[in-house]
């Protein structure tokens, strides 16, 4: 099902203010382990034969506490985004050629089912990149996908940046991807910062690929629950509950 190389980045660098801690959000222990370890769980699951993780806040000390065989540090310093995040990642997967996984160390609940699902939509559409989306009834302020016709991704529009129409746009970004290595690198190097935040989305591949005449498409996961990044107390306490439910007994 997985048929060539898979790597993955793991996006890790942020300080989750939210949280309402000095602790990087990462750091933030469920289950009896940092939330960064699930992702760097997850990308082994499914094969990922390399896997970087890009941090920031608190850097040596998630080396410290995440560090494993075979896992890749590296940093993101100023950070301006999650396009610039992906792009200092580059150097790491130099010689690799093949599929890469962009995974959120703040999404601890993802399973690998769903993202073996991703790489299989991935793969049959024959797309430079594939997002991960799910329907919400309120999208509130997550980015909104924007498809054509025929169903193909022309863009993500983040919320602060979307238009009325647009806001009324149930499907949203998960913040996972599934893209090819040659694409994925030459495209975070060409996004430009012209949006309300000043920052380098890494949505804006999507757009990349389209206006290259490459194809954009999207996987739609069933469980919005599975792919809840992790931002405040409640959401981690919620999180820790989903996984006393799933463990065996």
């Amino acid at each position: 099902m997985l048929n060539g190389d898979i790597g993955a980045v793991i996006l890790a660098a942020g300080k989750g203010t939210r949280m309402k801690s000095d602790l990087a959000k990462v750091l933030h222990v469920l289950a009896g382990k940092p939330m960064l370890a699930y992702s760097v769980d997850l990308a082994k699951e499914v094969g990922a034969r390399r896997v970087v993780a890009v941090i920031g806040h608190q850097a040596e000390r998630v080396r410290e506490l995440c560090s494993e065989p075979g896992l890749i540090f590296v940093e993101q310093r100023p950070q301006l985004g999650t396009g610039h995040a992906v792009l200092q990642a580059r150097q790491a997967f130099a010689g690799f050629t093949g599929r890469i996984l962009i995974l959120c160390g703040d999404v601890p609940l993802l399973q690998s089912a769903t993202v073996a699902s991703l790489i299989d939509r991935h793969r049959s559409a024959g797309a430079a990149v594939t997002v991960m989306t799910v329907i919400l009834d309120d999208p509130g302020s997550y980015g909104r996908v924007v498809k054509n016709p025929a169903g193909e991704v022309e863009r993500i529009v983040e919320a602060r940046d979307a238009t009325e129409t647009e806001k009324e746009i149930q499907e949203i970004n998960t913040g996972i991807y599934c893209a090819e290595s040659d694409f994925l690198f030459e495209a975070v190097a060409k996004i430009g910062n012209e949006n309300a935040q000043r920052e380098y989305y890494l949505t804006d591949i999507m757009e990349i690929a389209r206006r290259e005449g490459k194809r954009a498409a999207a996987y739609v996961a069933a469980e919005a629950t599975e792919v809840m990044g992790i931002n405040t107390p409640e959401e981690l306490a919620y999180a820790d509950h989903i996984m006393a439910v799933r463990a065996p007994a």
